[in-house]
C-alpha cells in the first residue's frame, strides 16, 4: 500500500483576526476557547486518520519552533518532518516542495492530503469519510479537492462548480472566484456548487505531473531550490535564493485550473476557516442578549456583541453589535458587520511600522518568551521565562547594560570570563560590550526581571556571538 503523508501548510498573518493574530503569532497559534490552537486541531485531526505513514509541515522557518512546542503537547504521534520557508511565496511552491520531497522518500505513488492549519473541523468522522473517497480518487490519477456544501450565499469564498460523476466524486466544471451576492445566490440555489475549502489530496507523482505540463517554471524553481537545500541539517530551510524565483502563485492558478484530471469530492463536514472576529465569536455561547464573552467583561444593557479580554475587565454600557477585542498593547472595536475590514487597520499599521502588526507585549523565542513591562527613554523593563534545558545566544549588546533579577528557578549565566549560577532572589549585572549569556540548567521555567539600561534599548541592538538555534 503506498504511503499516506498529510502535509499541513501552517503560514499566514491572520489580519482579520488582529490584535490576536499578529506576523510573529499568526492565526493558526491563536487558541481557541477549549484551549488549544488551530494548529493542533489540524495535527489531531490528520494523525486520526487511518494508515498514516508520516506528518509533513510546510511553515515559515520563524515558526519553527512555536509549531514543535503545539506539537508537543500531542501524544502518539507518527514520524514529524518538516521543510522551512524563508519567506511566504504562496500555496504552489509549497505544495510543489512538499510533493518532490515526498516522492524522493516514499516514492511518486504515495499520497499527499494538503490541509491548511488554520481550518476547524469538529466532525471527524465525516471528514475521515470524505478523505477516504478522495484517496479512492488519487489513487486512479486524479487531483482531488475538497467542495463544503454552502450554507448560504457566501462572497468570499471561492466556488467550484461540479461536473460528471465520478466513482466517488465529480468532475470539476470549473472553479470560480469570489463572486458577487446575485452569481453566489444562483449557485446555492443550483444545488452543484461549493465552497473552495483549499484542502487537495493526489499522488506525489499526479502533481509533479501536472506541475510540469502547466507550470514548468514553477517546478524548476523548486526542483532546483531542494537541490541546493541542505538536508542534513534538520530541521531544512529551503534555499532562499533558489525558492525567490518560484512564481508566488496559489496552487489553484498554477495547476487545479488548468488540469482535466480535478476532481471535487463534497464535503458533509462541518468546516470554518475562521476568517473574522464573527467567525471565532461562533465558538463562544451567546447570552440571553446575544452577547459572547471570552475573558471578564460586564455588560450593561448591551447586546449582539463580542467582547474577548485577556489581563483586564472589559466594561460596555448601552452598546449594540460590537467587536471588542482587548490585548495587553492593542485594543480593538469595530462594528460587526465590518468584521472583514479588520485587516485595513493592518494595512495602515503596516504603513506607519507599528511593531504591534508583528509582536505582541510577549513575544516568544526557541528558548522562550519575554514581555516587555514598561518601556521609557533610556530603559526597558522585562520579564524573561528561560524553559528547562534552554539557552539565549552568547551575545553582547553596544549601547545597553542589563541587570538581571531571578524570582524562580536558577540561571547559568556566563558573564565576561565568569560563568556563575544565580538563583532564586539573587541577581547579577552585564555591563555593555560584554559577551554574556543566560542559560537555565533546572527541570522548572527560569524566571527573571531584565532591567535595561543605556542610550538604545532597541531589540536589534543583539550581536549575537554563538547561538543554538541558527540564528546568527
Amino acid at each position: 500500500m503506498s504511503a499516506f503523508i498529510p502535509v499541513i501548510l501552517s503560514g499566514g498573518a491572520g489580519t482579520r483576526l488582529w490584535p490576536v493574530s499578529r506576523e510573529a503569532l499568526p492565526k493558526p497559534f491563536i487558541k481557541l476557547p477549549d484551549g488549544e490552537s488551530l494548529l493542533q486541531k489540524t495535527l489531531r485531526r490528520a494523525v486520526a486518520l487511518p494508515g498514516v505513514t508520516a506528518v509533513l509541515t510546510v511553515t515559515n522557518r520563524d515558526h519553527f519552533f512555536l509549531t514543535r512546542d503545539e506539537y508537543g503537547a500531542t501524544d502518539g504521534l507518527p514520524p514529524l518532518d518538516y521543510l522551512l520557508e524563508p519567506f511566504g511565496r504562496n500555496t504552489a511552491p509549497a505544495i510543489a516542495a512538499a510533493a518532490l520531497h515526498v516522492a524522493a522518500r516514499h516514492g511518486k505513488d504515495a499520497q499527499l492530503l494538503v490541509l491548511p492549519a488554520d481550518h476547524l473541523i469538529n466532525d471527524q468522522a465525516s471528514f475521515a469519510k470524505a478523505v477516504e473517497a478522495a484517496r479512492r480518487l488519487a489513487a486512479a490519477g486524479w487531483l482531488v479537492t475538497f467542495g463544503i456544501r454552502p450554507l448560504a450565499p457566501e462572497t468570499g469564498f471561492g466556488y467550484i462548480e461540479a461536473g460528471a460523476p465520478l466513482d466517488a466524486g465529480f468532475k470539476v466544471a470549473r472553479f470560480i472566484e469570489k463572486p458577487s451576492l446575485d452569481k453566489a445566490q444562483a449557485y446555492l440555489a443550483a444545488g452543484n456548487f461549493t465552497w473552495n475549502a483549499g484542502m487537495f489530496c493526489f499522488a506525489a507523482g499526479a502533481m509533479l505531473d501536472a506541475l510540469r505540463a502547466h507550470a514548468p517554471e514553477l517546478l524548476a524553481a523548486v526542483e532546483a531550490t531542494l537541490a541546493a537545500t541542505d538536508f542534513a541539517k534538520q530541521p531544512p530551510v529551503l534555499a532562499a535564493e533558489s525558492f525567490k524565483q518560484a512564481p508566488d502563485v496559489s496552487i489553484d492558478y498554477a495547476v487545479m485550473e488548468k488540469s482535466d484530471r480535478v476532481a471535487v469530492v463534497p464535503a458533509a463536514f462541518d468546516w470554518s476557516d475562521i476568517g473574522s472576529w464573527n467567525a471565532l465569536a461562533e465558538l463562544t455561547p451567546p447570552d440571553g442578549q446575544g452577547n459572547r464573552v471570552a475573558g471578564e467583561a460586564v455588560l450593561v444593557d448591551a447586546g449582539n456583541c463580542y467582547v474577548q479580554g485577556e489581563d483586564r475587565v472589559v466594561a460596555a454600557v448601552g452598546v449594540d453589535n460590537l467587536l471588542i477585542v482587548d490585548t495587553a498593547d492593542a485594543l480593538l472595536v469595530a462594528d460587526r458587520s465590518r468584521a472583514q475590514d479588520v485587516k485595513a487597520v493592518v494595512q495602515q499599521l503596516k504603513l506607519a511600522s507599528h511593531d504591534s502588526v508583528r509582536h505582541h507585549r510577549t513575544v516568544h523565542r526557541p528558548w522562550g518568551s519575554y514581555t516587555v513591562l514598561e518601556e521609557g527613554p533610556r530603559f526597558k523593563i522585562k520579564r524573561i521565562v528561560v524553559k528547562p534545558g534552554a539557552s539565549l545566544s552568547l551575545q553582547m549588546h553596544h549601547h545597553r547594560s542589563e541587570h538581571w533579577v531571578v524570582i524562580s528557578g536558577m540561571a547559568r549565566v556566563v558573564n565576561g570570563e565568569r560563568e556563575i549560577f544565580v538563583r532564586t532572589d539573587e541577581s547579577t549585572y552585564i555591563p555593555s560590550g560584554t559577551p554574556h549569556r543566560l542559560s537555565n540548567p533546572g527541570r522548572i521555567d527560569c524566571v527573571m526581571i531584565e532591567v535595561q539600561a543605556g542610550d538604545y534599548v532597541g531589540e536589534d541592538d543583539i550581536v549575537r556571538l554563538e547561538d543554538n538555534y541558527g540564528r546568527c
